[in-house]
């Protein structure tokens, strides 16, 4: 947990430092970002120590001494089976209720995080909410950040929309520590602004001002984001700040949606080509009879000009059904995705449970055969197996949220090939065997040599 709890202060660090942010604010992201780690630390410990407890136990005879006072190696795992079992249980809980509204408390920390400074907001090549404006700019430099290139700034109204769009070519932040407002000077740009009219005749014609300006002084006041309330709770519908009743609301909602739109977008087709107007009702004898028009057949009714005119609107609306279908098609891709995590977010939860009992049995008879403890071989031997069913996990989520597989497969592949390996390791240590028995190899060779020795003596 130690570790994993630097690597996310590493990850997260460029929105923590030069904030001034207090200890308490930063004790609370840690303590909202610990609970995430959970899905990958629990698997992880049972792991190493159940191999670390049960290669000590062999490797100081304390097997031995169990199995010559009849105490089998089943016997000997059976209490913490049965922990393992409710560690399992208690595993689906806290992935149910605790990591879902720490998730939840940890994203909303980090948004009101940004609020706190917005001039270190701007990132570049991206739109940046500061204040009353959106903007965005392509380059920052100065010795605090303060000068900025390609400049487009949105302005808020009351309506909603972009109606006026400001861009320069560069401009420098200036601002006071014991003011709330941030000077902003734009050099050598175009104000753009478009005008509302009250009359619906003159709005058709889309009235709009644009100036051009060698200096443009913009003041934006920040005073609204000096208490910033770092427990605002404004977002809650992430697919990891749900529990299980509400994913299941949730995946019911999207796959409605998702079909939905594929129904609107079967219709909408059907209807610009005419499909839905065709008599349906028409025999096939009754056709068989009648001598089919072909295109050339109808275009000798018709000039040039209409002809050109049939033409176009042939060409126009097919080319609009295409887009049609491409669009519904792109938003459908992204739909899908989110369902998917939604999905798999889901099978997480009972999934956690059932790795965390699985890898029990994998490292518990792993330990008893290879009969080292301590944090030598075990530690190597844990980290490889964990790596590995770690990253089959990974590659199985990604393959699902693109669609590549099922969601559930995407979740539940990394457990179920473990499973096997859990039974067979089991067996194995029951039974005082080895991981492997080169025996069952060399045998065979050895009655091959000894028979055709037997046959060159006789």
């Amino acid at each position: 947990m130690f570790i994993l709890l630097l690597q996310t202060i590493w990850l997260f660090i460029s929105e923590l430092a030069g904030k001034d942010l207090d200890f308490s604010v930063i004790l609370k992201f840690l303590t909202f970002a610990t609970p995430r780690l959970i899905p990958m630390v629990l698997p992880l410990t049972i792991l190493l120590t159940s191999i670390m407890i049960f290669g000590n136990f062999a490797e100081n005879y304390e097997f031995a001494a169990m199995k010559s006072s009849g105490i089998s190696l089943q016997r000997a795992m059976r209490t913490l089976s049965v922990f393992i079992f409710f560690v399992g249980i208690g595993a689906f809980l806290f992935s149910n209720t605790v990591i879902p509204s720490s998730e939840k408390r940890f994203i909303n920390l980090r948004k009101n995080i940004v609020k706190v400074k917005p001039a270190m907001v701007i990132a570049p090549n991206q739109f940046n909410d500061l204040g009353d404006i959106n903007i965005k700019v392509g380059e920052k430099y100065g010795n605090n950040d303060e000068l900025l290139k390609d400049i487009i700034i949105h302005k808020k109204a009351a309506r909603p929309g972009n109606f006026t769009v400001i861009r320069a070519i560069d401009g420098e932040l200036k601002g006071s520590i014991n003011s709330d407002l941030v000077t902003l000077v734009l050099n050598d740009g175009n104000y753009y602004e478009e005008i509302q009219q009250k009359s619906p005749q003159k709005r058709k014609k889309l009235p709009f001002a644009k100036t051009h300006f060698k200096k443009y002084i913009l003041n934006i006041d920040l005073s609204s984001l000096d208490n910033v309330d770092m427990d605002a709770q404004q977002y809650r519908k992430g697919f990891n700040m749900l529990n299980v009743n509400e994913l299941n609301d949730e995946i019911d909602s999207l796959s409605v949606q998702v079909n939905n739109d594929v129904t609107a977008i079967v219709n909408d087709v059907e209807r610009r080509n005419g499909l839905k107007e065709i008599n349906k009702n028409i025999k096939k004898e009754a056709l068989e009879s009648e001598q089919s028009d072909t295109l050339d057949d109808l275009t000798c009714y018709f000039d040039t000009q209409q002809k050109l005119q049939i033409y176009k609107l042939a060409y126009s609306n097919v080319d609009g059904i295409i887009r049609k279908i491409n669009t519904t098609q792109r938003n459908l891709v992204s739909k899908k995705r989110g369902l998917n995590k939604y999905e798999m977010s889901l099978h997480n939860k009972y999934a956690l449970g059932v790795s965390c009992i699985l890898l029990f049995f994998v490292g518990a008879p792993l330990g008893a055969i290879i009969r080292k403890g301590g944090l030598g071989l075990p530690i190597v031997i844990g980290v490889v197996l964990f790596l590995t069913y770690h990253f089959i996990g990974i590659f199985a989520k990604n393959s699902a949220e693109e669609g590549g597989i099922p969601p559930f497969i995407g979740s539940w592949l990394s457990t179920c090939i473990i499973f096997p390996l859990s039974i067979f390791l089991t067996h194995r240590a029951t039974t005082d065997q080895g991981i492997f028995s080169m025996d069952t190899f060399i045998q065979p060779i050895k009655n091959l040599f000894t028979k055709r020795s037997s046959k060159s003596k006789k």
